[in-house]
């Protein structure tokens, strides 16, 4: 169960692939890869592509099923008709935790939905940690890494942020850079298949190197479990948590993470 999942190996893996790896600028493979080298990951990376070759100097594994053992995080930015069976093929070589970029499940209606229904149960089925789908990614700066495809990275910091609007993530990364704000994680849950604010919550308020935790809130997925976690954590960190999609316009933007 999603519940059970540690999300320590999600914040700080000691390796990571991913899958949709792209050698052309602009492309979300090319951007997430360059953003965890750039952060200056110090784990081991392994771009997949079927071209193969080579990408920012890393060898290219052409498929999940040739990747080595001991993989630890999936970054997957491929389109969404290959989404489940790359879940599939991540899960029987024990990856542990996977990010799902890729967009076009619930938001886009029932087939998107049943897909992402799909996807979250074989997640499952591994014992995964599931982020996404149709999200920005996450940070950890203290994991020196950043696997997301933002044009900013945010400096060492003790506030850590979620938000199920990746817009939200991207606007809030830029304004903290400019106003020198870290942050120790920074995530965007996307449709929270499976991982959403509360998983998010408990997580955080046993995090050493978070003194703060914020979130923006468009539903939540689970309100007593929410409840719950928040009350655990006040105890010992202030909560700060924006509520959106309370007027008719705010529930549509909402509905889209627009």
């Amino acid at each position: 169960m999603a519940e059970r999942t540690s999300l320590r190996t999600l914040f700080s893996p000691a390796s990571v692939t991913v899958v949709g790896a792209s050698s052309t600028p602009g492309k979300i493979g090319h951007i997430v890869l360059t953003n965890i080298v750039g952060a200056g990951f110090q784990g081991s990376i392994h771009p997949v592509n079927p071209k193969g070759g080579e990408i920012l100097g890393l060898p290219v594994t052409k498929d999940i099923a040739a990747l080595p053992s001991g993989v630890d995080l999936a970054v997957v930015c491929i389109p969404r008709r290959f989404v489940l069976e790359s879940i599939t093929a991540l899960g029987q070589k024990g990856v542990k935790a996977v990010i799902v970029i890729t967009a076009g499940f619930r938001e886009v209606g029932r087939k998107g939905y049943d897909l992402e229904q799909a996807v979250a149960a074989e997640a499952e089925r591994f014992g995964m940690a599931l982020l996404g789908p149709n999200c920005l990614g996450l940070i950890s700066t203290e994991a020196r890494l950043n696997a997301t495809f933002a044009t900013s990275h945010p400096e060492p910091g003790s506030i850590s942020f979620f938000s199920q609007s990746g817009a939200l993530c991207v606007g809030i990364l830029d304004w903290a850079q400019g106003e020198h704000i870290g942050f120790a994680k920074f995530v965007s849950l996307g449709n929270k298949a499976l991982l959403d604010e509360a998983h998010m919550l408990d997580f955080l308020g046993q995090d050493d190197q978070t003194r703060v935790v914020l979130g923006y809130l468009e539903n939540v997925k689970d309100g007593d479990a929410f409840v719950e976690a928040a009350r655990k954590v006040a105890r010992n960190k202030p909560v700060v948590m924006l509520k959106s999609g309370t007027t008719a316009a705010g529930a549509r933007a909402a509905s889209s993470h627009t």
